[in-house]
């Protein structure tokens, strides 16, 4: 199986921020094994103590590496090692954002801030300049790269790319209009990135592992639809897991929609570069709006809060004329 591919979302509850979706490419030989913690296991770790104390790289569950009161360093240096070990270094989140882009070469948001109207609706990109690593240390963001590096080498398997689609508030509006539900909007954000990724790669095979989206557990009618030039097999359709396939076996297709697809590290690395571009998007989000209301609490952007966060700007958003559809998510 020449491809691994794993995908994961974060930002899915909100009503502030965006939803990111992100995908890791992997290439590994026809006769290596499928689990990469097994064959990674000199460089890798799933427990964030543990990395810690041997120097190895956590690469697990962004909720297991990640809550506001710990802290982004162990998120942090897991994503920047693992771009870094694919040879690039982003020096702020605007960099990150063009490394990570799924589209790579599309025109994106300018980073310039007074390039933009005061009252453009997306202005708080312009606080996407932020430098990085913003908690790790960069020094052991390099250290941990170098070492994924040596034992990708020996395992005879590479990181080939991460890519992210980031999904604002007014897209996800559309996005949830068209396809008439919250689910579906997550559905087809990720099968657009995945088929964008699939076209650019080599026609071989590629075994695909995405957690699953809320409680759903068909997705044939979806995969059907997005890559209808073969007809997609449903192996099986299950609460723990729905597979799929399709193509000549040469360059045959496998996906799995799992519940704890975080399980295969792919879709945990997948994981902790979506939670992290939605870190630091509402990052920048918060300090566009600290920059009107000195005085103002953040958010994180999630249902309670996000209330409380929305009542507090109301003044502010009338003035810049930054509308409800493009600020809010509506489901």
């Amino acid at each position: 199986m020449p491809f691994l591919v794993g995908m994961d979302e974060a930002g899915y509850g909100p009503n502030l921020g965006p939803l990111v979706v992100a995908a890791t490419v992997w290439r590994v030989g026809d006769s290596r094994p499928r689990d990469l913690y097994d064959s990674l296991g000199d460089a890798i770790t799933r427990d964030a103590a543990d990395a810690r104390a041997t120097g190895r790289l956590a690469i697990a569950d962004s909720k297991q590496l990640y809550q506001p009161q710990r802290g982004l360093a162990d998120l942090e240096r897991g994503v920047l090692a693992a771009v870094a070990s694919i040879g690039e270094r982003p020096r702020t989140f605007d960099e990150l954002l063009a490394i990570v882009d799924a589209d790579r070469g599309a025109d994106r948001v300018s980073r310039h801030p007074r390039e933009r109207s005061a009252i453009d609706p997306i202005s708080w990109f312009a606080h996407r300049d932020e430098a990085l690593p913003v908690a790790a240390e960069a020094t052991n963001c390099d250290v941990a790269a170098n070492r994924l590096r040596a034992a990708m080498q020996s395992a005879e398997c590479r990181l080939v790319c991460v890519r992210t689609a980031v999904v604002q508030p007014q897209t996800f509006n559309d996005l949830i209009d068209a396809h008439d539900g919250k689910g579906a909007a997550l559905s087809e954000t990720t099968l657009g990135l995945l088929s964008l990724i699939l076209s650019r790669l080599p026609p071989e095979p590629a075994l695909v592992i995405c957690d699953k989206h809320g409680g759903r557990n068909r997705y044939g009618e979806l995969l059907q639809g997005r890559f209808g030039d073969d007809l997609v097999e449903v192996r099986r359709e299950g609460r723990a897991a729905s597979d799929y396939r399709w193509g000549p076996s040469d360059r045959r297709i496998e996906i799995s929609f799992r519940s704890g697809g975080e399980a295969f590290l792919p879709a945990a690395l997948a994981s902790m570069a979506a939670k992290y571009i939605r870190e630091l998007s509402m990052r920048a989000f918060n300090a566009f709006w600290q920059a009107e209301l000195p005085s103002l609490r953040p958010t994180a952007g999630y249902p309670v809060d996000a209330r409380r966060f929305r009542r507090d700007i109301a003044a502010a958003q009338r003035r810049l004329g930054i509308s409800d559809r493009v600020l809010w998510r509506n489901r």
